[in-house]
């Protein structure tokens, strides 16, 4: 039996597996990796075609392979954007409604206490210096009591980089304390949502209740539903923890967390586009000088836009 003749006898079917992977194209990291493995073993195998004469047409063939593996495999840098806007627009929509009863706990976990603090704080103010310290509760109310809530366009962008940090800074502590068997989320829901509703009720109280609900109500629904999202997802760490499974029923517990990893990194992902578009928001937005009446009515075209990412998105990839 010729070199040649072994070589293809040996190595085609691994060359149509590659071609065919090449074919499907990668989505997956294993996708990548069988990729990268089927690319290294073709460029082996067109030394050997060459040092051995194996002839002009193999060598062709294997060259051919070689150069399509090599461009999708070095030449994917560019489509990272893309891969980018797919998980913030589909990936992770998707990955937010396969969490089911999570997301619902975690929502009722932060709502519940805020209408329980709106409510009380309006029905009697002074019980609100109970949840916040009066000294906060003073500096709120400051900021809401002029005639009108607006900045100066030079400070627009110094603001949303604080927002950007503070917000994102809370998203993370309601994730990562999900790894304190998930009770760091149901603190961090629970505590931020009676502070957020009583600062919202004692100030509607107080009468600057226009003023307050004009500035936060273009960026609240990105804002609000994004701690929601990184508390669902802290739960479901805490649970991948503390049960041993994830979705995907695995038993160990370290197998669970790291089983989890991908669909915890496409909820964060979208909780972090989420806080990004407050931000946005809030620091070039929502203390301008438009009128009121455009500040609601954009705000609530976002609590439309928001829920038809979250119902929508990603049905149709």
């Amino acid at each position: 039996m010729s070199r040649r003749t072994e070589l293809i006898r040996a190595r085609e079917p691994a060359w149509r597996e590659l071609e065919r992977a090449l074919d499907r194209g990668a989505r997956t990291g294993s996708d990548w990796a069988q990729l990268s493995e089927g690319y290294r073993a073709v460029c082996a195998d067109l030394a050997r075609a060459r040092s051995w004469g194996a002839g002009e047409e193999v060598v062709l063939y294997l060259e051919s392979l070689a150069g399509r593996a090599h461009g999708v495999l070095y030449g994917a840098r560019p489509r990272a954007s893309v891969n980018l806007l797919r998980l913030v627009l589909a990936d992770a929509p998707r990955e937010i409604r396969a969490s089911g009863w999570l997301f619902w706990a975690a929502f009722f976990m932060f709502y519940g206490p805020l209408v329980l603090g709106t409510v009380t704080a309006l029905i009697e103010p002074t019980l609100a210096e109970r949840v916040v310290p009066v000294e906060q509760l003073d500096s709120m109310l400051d900021a809401y009591s002029g005639s009108e809530v607006g900045r100066e366009a030079g400070e627009d962008f110094t603001m949303t980089g604080f927002y950007v940090l503070n917000n994102v800074g809370i998203a993370l502590r309601c994730f990562a304390t999900g790894a304190l068997a998930g009770l760091g989320p149901v603190f961090y829901l629970v505590y931020n949502g009676l502070v957020l509703g009583t600062v919202q009720g004692y100030v509607i109280a107080m009468g600057a209740g226009s003023n307050f609900i004009t500035f936060v109500s273009g960026h609240s629904s990105w804002e609000l539903t994004a701690v929601v999202v990184s508390g669902a997802a802290g739960l479901r760490l805490g649970l991948a923890i503390v049960v041993g499974q994830g979705a995907a029923g695995v038993a160990s517990r370290l197998d669970a967390v790291r089983r989890e990893g991908p669909a915890l990194l496409r909820m964060v992902a979208g909780a972090a586009f989420m806080l990004f578009i407050a931000a946005l928001i809030e620091g070039l937005w929502s203390a301008s000088m438009v009128p009121a009446p455009v500040k609601w009515g954009f705000g609530l075209v976002q609590w439309f836009v928001v829920g038809s990412w979250l119902w929508f998105g990603g049905r149709r990839s």
